[in-house]
């Protein structure tokens, strides 16, 4: 066994675990995680929490025993005509080589730095910790150690509450963050125990990109067909107002 083979051991001690990742990650990702690893941001990856067509997201611990979420992007099957609409016209990030590791690179960047404006805006995210290449480590949203499940699969007990809480974190995204998520739906807000937390905010823009428009309107009407399914009369027009009304409590 050699060095790296052994570290690899240390890191991720479930061997079908180990499996999933080597099958997955090439050699620099798996340097990656080690350099944060090294740094002391997690100690061992323990297992994937959720996957997806742009990575994983595996529950970790550090040396304390707290819960970490380390988000890891794949580099070789990624979407880069997907990823590419909404980090090209993105003013903080220009210059990006035209190939899909600079792409995903910058993406992990944008995640992180999506995380910070809309945590400072005031709407609950997972909060960002570190991040090197395409490896994102963050807060781990849930409770005993497992997971908190989207709206899609756990109502809010509460719709009026939820209601307002959307119209609230929307607000704040638009006229605070002054950013668009550009992919909010149930399936990217999670319930932890009734607190409402948004996730997946890598392809958000600023409100200043060519599809900013657009992005809002489709975030919108994906909301309005949530709040109609769980009995809140909602239409875009009717939840658009709303947003619109807050403007002055959240514009900078």
């Amino acid at each position: 066994m050699d060095k790296e083979e052994f570290s690899m051991m240390k890191l991720v001690p479930d061997e079908e675990q180990r499996r999933v990742f080597a099958k997955v990650f090439d050699r620099q990702t798996i340097l990656a995680v080690h350099a944060l690893a090294s740094k002391g941001y997690f100690k061992v990856l323990e297992f994937v929490v959720s996957t997806g067509k742009e990575g994983h997201v595996f529950r970790a611990m550090d040396a304390a025993g707290n819960f970490r979420a380390v988000k890891i992007y794949k580099i070789e099957t990624t979407d880069f005509k997907h990823m590419s609409k909404y980090v090209d016209g993105d003013v903080r990030f220009q210059g990006i080589k035209n190939n899909r590791r600079d792409l995903v690179y910058a993406w992990t960047r944008k995640e992180f730095r999506n995380l910070n404006e809309l945590n400072k805006a005031g709407v609950r995210v997972p909060l960002p910790i570190a991040s090197k290449a395409n490896v994102l480590v963050m807060e781990f949203i849930g409770e005993k150690g497992e997971a908190s499940p989207p709206l899609k699969e756990k109502y809010a007990e509460n719709a009026e509450k939820l209601h307002a809480t959307l119209v609230d974190f929307m607000a704040r995204m638009h006229f605070k963050a002054r950013l668009v998520h550009a992919d909010l739906s149930e399936y990217n807000i999670l319930n932890k125990s009734e607190e409402i937390v948004v996730i997946d905010c890598g392809q958000a823009v600023p409100t200043t990109h060519p599809y900013a428009k657009s992005f809002f309107e489709r975030d919108v009407r994906n909301l309005s067909n949530y709040l109609n399914k769980i009995g809140i009369k909602s239409t875009p027009e009717s939840l658009t107002e709303e947003i619109r009304a807050k403007k002055g409590e959240f514009s900078k």
